[in-house]
């Protein structure tokens, strides 16, 4: 099945709760980034930001130590874990619902053992994101062997990297390549771009909303963001994460009303989700 989603196919992930609800019930997520050469200390803080704008109950920002000052002043709501070994990544995705994982890595044989191990032991959902999919470059076997759920958000040239074909050879079938890809690795695959392809390997949704206002930097950590705060306590299936690239694409939408197409910036679709939602509710 291929078809174009719609709000009112996505209106039941964003219903009203139940005003006896706690933070516990709507998951725990870890955003995992950042080192000394790319620090990324404010896309990791906007990440975290979109994930409880999404929803999600926790968030904890994990990074490298020699860099946890740099990222300290963006974070309010958010708890951060600074680690120096694997071992302290162990401790600090103990218990989490989902990580999202990537964003200011550089490639480093030390973050290839990082997503090695998540990817082989954390049992929850996985995001793959930036440098994180860079790091999986010729490693895609850890995707098959992986006890996690896994979602990749790759754009053009990242997907290319991926499956080392050229962006125009991917450009002439976007969809079979992506649907091939998904089945084969056993993920959901969110191809970025104008239109955003969304497949589990069977299925496939077509997101058509955002605009051009949302092409600036950081726009893609937003939507990982997202992502990872509705996988907090919505269920790993291909209406989830069709739904998060909706919603994005509708709070960039309106981001890009508000601050036109030129000066928008990537914070913009973050302050604007409240207001997503709510026309997602009407």
């Amino acid at each position: 099945m291929i078809k174009e989603i719609k709000i009112d196919d996505i209106k039941e992930l964003f219903l009203k709760r139940d005003e006896d609800a706690n933070k516990g019930d709507f998951g725990k997520v870890g955003i995992l980034g950042g080192s000394i050469k790319y620090s990324g200390a404010v896309k990791l803080a906007n990440m975290s930001l979109c994930a409880l704008r999404s929803g999600c109950g926790l968030v904890r920002v994990i990074v490298p130590k020699n860099i946890s000052s740099s990222i300290t002043p963006y974070l309010l709501e958010q708890t951060l874990s600074p680690y120096e070994s694997l071992e302290d990544i162990k401790k600090s995705i103990t218990g989490l619902t989902v990580v999202a994982i990537g964003m200011g890595w550089n490639y480093d044989e030390e973050h290839l053992s990082i997503l090695e191990y998540i990817l082989t032991s954390f049992e929850g959902n996985i995001v793959i994101d930036a440098d994180g999919l860079n790091t999986l470059v010729g490693h895609l076997d850890l995707l098959k062997s992986s006890k996690a759920k896994i979602v990749l958000t790759p754009h053009l040239k990242e997907f290319s990297r991926l499956i080392n074909l050229s962006i125009e050879e991917i450009e002439k079938d976007k969809i079979n390549l992506a649907l091939s890809f998904a089945k084969e690795h056993h993920v959901i695959l969110v191809l970025k771009g104008h239109t955003t392809i969304v497949t589990d390997g069977v299925d496939v949704y077509l997101c058509k909303c955002g605009g051009a206002g949302m092409a600036t930097s950081g726009s893609g950590d937003v939507l990982s963001g997202i992502l990872a705060g509705m996988l907090g306590y919505l269920d790993y299936n291909l209406l989830t994460i069709s739904g998060g690239v909706m919603l994005n694409g509708i709070a960039g939408e309106i981001a890009e009303e508000k601050n036109t197409d030129i000066s928008m910036i990537a914070s913009d679709t973050i302050h604007a989700i409240p207001d997503a939602i709510k026309k997602i509710r009407i």
